[in-house]
């Protein structure tokens, strides 16, 4: 069984905070707040994992659908803007 840990939960959450919001690198900022860059790093992981948007959310078959049908407008009003550009530009020249 692990020895209890030396560090409290509070202390870990601000580190991480600390460590994400900081310019720095981790190495730095554990340094800064006396604390093993590996033990920071680890801290920082567990945190992201813990708090990322989960990978396994698909999307259902009506909003597939919808977004691949979003996906043609925006070729489509792309290629249209692209042809007015065109167009513009010409009669815009100088017509000597």
């Amino acid at each position: 069984m692990a020895p209890p840990s030396k560090y409290t939960p509070e202390f870990r959450e601000e580190a991480v905070q600390i460590a994400l919001r900081s310019s720095k690198t981790i190495s730095e900022t554990a340094r800064d707040i006396e604390v093993n860059s590996e033990t920071l790093r680890g801290w920082v992981k567990k945190y992201q994992k813990q708090n990322e948007p989960a990978a396994g959310t698909s999307l259902t078959l009506d909003e597939r659908a919808r977004l691949k049908e979003q996906d043609r407008r925006i070729r489509d009003l792309e290629m249209e803007n692209a042809f007015l550009k065109k167009a513009a530009a010409y009669f815009a020249r100088d017509p000597r």
